[in-house]
């Protein structure tokens, strides 16, 4: 094997695996960062660790690729906090930090704190590295288990506060395994006796409805779950992660059930007779704790982790495999339903979808000013070209874009924060560095923007042109409900300090940071500036200012 340092056999591996991007806070592995020096990685280093997570997850999301972040060893707990949203999304991340050495422990050395507790909780792996002649070996490690599966995030602890243990010199082997490089790693088929019950199972129901998770998106089969759904004539809603891979106006299309939801969706959830989860955790979000479907309702499950199988509902059929391989299975295994046999079901359906649009077309087209949030929405949807990506936040701004925004395009695509409000800036700067030639969106409100605003310098600095649309109401007015409910629905005093903010102009502080920044008061400059944005291929922010008392919807049970 050849001599070199940790160092040089960390960057050769990360150039091996066809890593492009290292999001990163100093001092960590400076030795292995300068060895890139002449790799086509570009270092992006950040304003703090949360933002360094965020946008390797939004990087990952949207490239499939493992994200890279760093952090030394004083900054490992904000990385490991910034590692909640990877692990919710099923992303896959690598997160580096560095640690203690053997030698050092318990010593009150400069910076020390025993941090890795804090990883197994946010991660499918977490590894110390405290010898040189690990580290290769630990690199591939993190590479399949964040790859292989159902995708996730992996942490690495170097050893020594900024990972010195790299700069030693030993006999490493940079080997790299292609195979990881990417997710999914592997696409394990279903087998055969299940994909034959799951397909009488589906073919015997008269109300069955197709619920598709992030996990369609992951596997790459949203071609497959609508061809699924056309031969079957099956009415398919999204989790908010899969939300784009059906057009909006697609007549089998029902929208977003569940807590971020479309009132039609639930309605048509409850009144199936099967629901077919793809790729979904079917968790208290999609299901509105559990109310759509309702508890006994028929349903099945097609998953990569055997554990999910029936985890929340039990199941009357279960598919262990891929998304993309099982699905081309299971359409080969049934015969096509004509429209006119389903008719009744997807009549009914198309109904319900019809009334809720009418019930929010004047909302979605209100020339109120204050902007409405919905107007809002309904013109990004205008605006956004066919090649186009929407990042949402989590809050308002995940139920705002969840609800009302349209996709038309199956080139089109969705990220949305999977709870962590601020994601969105960070994430979006991320799903951006993946994907550079194509017109990025971020919609996220004032409170979730003020989070890691210092960004907009990265963004400036490093030309991550991103597109930032700031629902701007001063405040964090989903609380508005919860701080009536706290004061006993007699609000007095100052009770608004617990919800509201001072005014500010974020295309002033846009422009404070170099970035270009356009300030709309009225819905009808939103087109324009929406149009604009894109034209400049510049970060932009673009600040609108909305109406503080637009509550987003409560669910209807």
């Amino acid at each position: 094997m050849p001599r070199m340092t940790g160092a040089r056999a960390f960057a050769e591996m990360l150039r091996g695996y066809g890593v492009d991007h290292v999001f990163f806070v100093p001092a960590i592995m400076s030795k292995a960062l300068a060895e890139m020096e002449d790799m086509p990685i570009r270092r992006v280093m950040v304003h703090g660790e949360k933002s360094a997570a965020y946008m390797a997850d939004g990087y990952a999301r949207a490239s499939g690729k493992p994200g890279i972040c760093m952090a030394q060893h004083i900054g490992a707990s904000n990385l490991a906090a910034g590692l909640r949203d990877a692990y919710m999304a099923g992303s896959p991340v690598i997160a580096i930090t560095g640690g203690p050495s053997p030698d050092s422990r318990y010593r009150n050395t400069y910076q020390e704190i025993e941090d890795a507790p804090q990883f197994p909780s946010v991660s499918k792996f977490s590894g110390n590295v405290g010898e040189v002649g690990r580290l290769p070996d630990m690199v591939r490690q993190a590479f399949r288990i964040a790859t292989t599966g159902a995708p996730g995030p992996v942490h690495l602890q170097i050893a020594i506060r900024g990972g010195q243990i790299s700069e030693q010199e030993a006999e490493l082997d940079p080997l790299v395994e292609l195979q990881y490089a990417s997710a999914p790693a592997f696409r394990p088929p279903a087998d055969p006796q299940s994909i034959k019950a799951a397909a009488a199972v589906l073919v015997a129901a008269k109300r069955p409805v197709i619920v598709a998770g992030g996990g369609v998106v992951r596997s790459g089969a949203e071609r497959e779950v609508l061809a699924l759904a056309e031969k079957l004539q099956i009415p398919v809603a999204t989790a908010l992660n899969a939300k784009a891979m059906i057009a909006d106006r697609h007549p089998l299309a029902i929208g977003v059930p569940g807590s971020y939801s479309r009132a039609c969706a639930n309605t048509i959830l409850k009144e199936a007779d099967l629901v077919f989860f793809i790729g979904s955790h079917t968790g208290g979000q999609v299901t509105h704790n559990w109310h759509f479907p309702p508890r006994g309702a028929r349903v099945m499950q097609l998953d990569i982790d055997p554990w999910e199988l029936g985890r929340n509902y039990p199941n009357t059929a279960s598919i262990l495999g891929d998304a993309k391989v099982a699905l081309t299975a299971l359409i080969g295994a049934v015969e096509a339903k004509t429209a006119e046999a389903a008719k009744a079901w997807t009549s009914h359906t198309q109904k319900l979808v019809e009334e809720w649009r009418v019930s929010e077309a004047e909302n979605r087209a209100s020339d109120a000013v204050p902007i409405r949030p919905e107007r809002i929405c309904k013109e990004i949807s205008d605006a956004l070209p066919d090649n186009g990506v929407l990042v949402s936040d989590t809050g308002h701004s995940g139920i705002w874009t969840g609800t009302m925004v349209e996709f038309r395009s199956p080139d089109q695509r969705y990220f949305r924060c999977a709870g962590s409000l601020g994601w969105g800036f960070p994430g979006a700067l991320g799903v951006k560095c993946a994907l550079p030639d194509r017109p990025v969106v971020c919609f996220t409100g004032d409170g979730g923007f003020y989070y890691h605003i210092a960004e907009l310098e990265t963004a400036r600095r490093h030309n991550i042109n991103l597109v930032v649309v700031v629902n701007n109401n001063n405040s964090l007015n989903q609380e508005i409900t919860l701080n009536k409910v706290a004061y006993n629905d007699a609000p007095r005093g100052k009770w608004t300090d617990m919800w509201t903010f001072t005014e500010n102009n974020f295309a002033k502080i846009a422009e404070s940071f170099g970035v270009t920044g356009i300030r709309v008061e009225h819905p009808s400059e939103l087109n324009a500036a929406l149009k604009r944005a894109f034209a400049l291929n510049k970060p932009v922010v673009i600040d609108v200012v909305s109406d503080k008392n637009v509550l987003a919807k409560r669910v209807p049970h």
